[in-house]
């Protein structure tokens, strides 16, 4: 039996429902038919329209406005503070280095190692060191040969690696490990790679449009991969749109773009902040920022374990 506390609450229930449908009600900004399905424009998500029609009619009116908060938006999203593109070592967890010399992929289990992790010296139950030549992760044996390591990335190709797929890439383009060169492949797999988050594939099609390898030279091409790369974390993109925007003097994009490449790890960036400061395009607060940055990224990647792997080889640095 219905109570009247009943009654009330189903109706304030039911004018909640007519509350909430109102509000999702839109208006056509060309014809100003109200609807619920209405589709919002997809460059500047301002306005809604009922069909494309009425979008086409209303451009001429919307362009203007339409562009200038869609650029809002890209730059809304290109300098945020992207992700380390690599990640953390999946052994020690500390922050991957920016240099590729401080990192190795592992064909095996499809790993990023740190070097601290690869050259960390490996104990008996005694104490005693022993010599290791397997994988620090999978503890797979090290392959034998060349062909032997190549038989195990074909494998990570199947299993979708991206970084496998970028490295076939590298091979294509070199024409290297039996590979023939062919430009328009290794674009072709550095794509797809980028589409499974890979930074470096975007970066590398960027420098195939900035130099012309494979493809026409096309700076505007290479400027939109290098953005790509960027926002998934790779610093070298990041330091070459700051580098294109001093070129274009437009110095407050390239504090923005250098700023985050520093607290990336990438030091020609740390540099450049300088320069801009020595030479008054830059201010004393930017540059005391990017080297705060910069500190804070040594303090991440640094371990015991990759500093004795530093010292044990002179051509390894991974800062």
């Amino acid at each position: 039996m219905s109570t009247k506390l009943d009654v009330l609450m189903g109706k304030m229930n039911i004018s909640d429902d007519n509350t909430d449908k109102k509000e999702n009600i839109s208006i056509c900004a060309n014809c100003g038919k109200e609807g619920h399905d209405l589709k919002s424009c997809t460059a500047c998500k301002m306005v809604k329209y009922c069909n494309r029609e009425c979008q086409i009619a209303h451009r001429p009116q919307h362009k203007k406005k339409c562009r200038k908060r869609a650029a809002e938006l890209h730059d809304i999203e290109l300098f945020k503070q992207p992700p380390s593109p690599h990640g953390d070592c999946p052994i020690c967890f500390l922050r991957m280095t920016t240099l590729a010399s401080g990192s190795r992929y592992q064909t095996c289990c499809g790993k990023m190692i740190c070097s601290g992790c690869i050259h960390a010296p490996v104990y008996d139950d005694r104490g005693n060191k022993v010599d290791n030549h397997k994988c620090p992760f999978c503890r797979t044996p090290t392959p034998p040969s060349d062909e032997e390591a190549m038989e195990r990335e074909k494998k990570r190709l199947e299993l979708d690696d991206p970084i496998a797929i970028y490295n076939l890439g590298i091979y294509y383009q070199d024409g290297s490990y039996g590979f023939p060169q062919d430009y328009t492949k290794a674009l072709e797999l550095w794509h797809q790679a980028g589409e499974l988050g890979y930074a470096d594939a975007f970066l590398n099609i960027g420098y195939a449009y900035q130099y012309g390898r494979g493809v026409e030279i096309d700076k505007k091409k290479a400027n939109h991969y290098w953005e790509l790369a960027s926002m998934k974390g790779s610093a070298s993109a990041r330091h070459n749109l700051g580098f294109m925007e001093i070129e274009a003097g437009n110095m407050d994009r390239a504090v923005r773009h250098l700023m985050i490449a520093t607290r990336g790890g990438y030091t020609n960036s740390l540099n450049n902040i300088k320069e801009l400061y020595s030479d008054g395009d830059a201010t004393k607060e930017d540059y005391m920022k990017a080297l705060k940055l910069y500190q804070e990224y040594l303090s991440e990647i640094k371990s015991p374990q990759r500093d004795e792997a530093a010292a044990a080889r002179e051509d390894y640095r991974y800062f």
